[in-house]
């Protein structure tokens, strides 16, 4: 799995709507310590996390599964641009049939669990899929027949009001292991002076 931060919002585009409220433009540090404050003490002591939602992150996250895009989905305040399988199943239909232990090779097209019983299903399954594309059926038929773990990737803008919901159900020990590393690696790929309006937002259990 990879996360890559594309944009972000500066935070004084932040502390501006916040002083918006109170026309205190004049005591802004443009987006230094003074406004940094503001957004905790607005944002995050005072609970008015509607301001956070001027500020906006896009990601592009690749290499992870079907079944976690699909947990992605119910975080709805957020935009997902998603890698089509209509016109991109080519890749799996011209490959090799895959060995049923020969986990390296499948994980090019799949995400592996490291349990060798559901891995082994999942390149049986990757394999019926590309024997079904190689007998010509179109793409929006056969992907019916994708597992879930299929490799998918995808652009995603989202504001901090909607991340700091997600860090903190997605970090969460109870949450699924894959969404749980995207929601780390998310916090990681944040600016480092952003980081302190996300930080209580991530569990540290392990």
């Amino acid at each position: 799995m990879q996360v890559k931060l594309m944009h972000h919002t500066p935070l004084d585009v932040c502390a501006h709507a916040i002083r918006t409220c109170w026309q205190s433009f004049d005591k802004s540090d443009e987006g230094g310590e003074k406004d940094k404050a503001l957004i905790d003490r607005v944002g995050n002591k005072y609970k008015h996390a509607s301001t956070l939602e001027h500020l906006v992150y896009t990601f592009y996250i690749s290499g992870i599964s079907r079944a976690l895009l699909q947990e992605l989905a119910r975080h709805r305040m957020a935009s997902l641009s998603v890698k089509s399988t209509r016109y991109t199943l080519k890749e799996l239909k011209d490959s090799e049939p895959f060995n049923e232990n020969d986990f390296e090779s499948a994980s090019k097209f799949i995400v592996l669990t490291n349990n060798e019983i559901v891995d082994s299903a999942s390149i049986k399954a990757l394999n019926n899929l590309q024997a079904i594309l190689k007998k010509g059926i179109s793409n929006d038929i056969a992907k019916y027949a994708l597992p879930e773990c299929y490799k998918t990737e995808l652009t995603w803008t989202i504001n901090a009001r909607s991340l700091q919901n997600f860090l903190t159900l997605r970090s969460s020990k109870s949450a699924l292991w894959e969404i749980r590393e995207l929601a780390h690696k998310l916090y990681n790929a944040l600016p480092s002076e952003h980081k302190y309006i996300f930080q209580d937002c991530i569990s540290k259990e392990s």
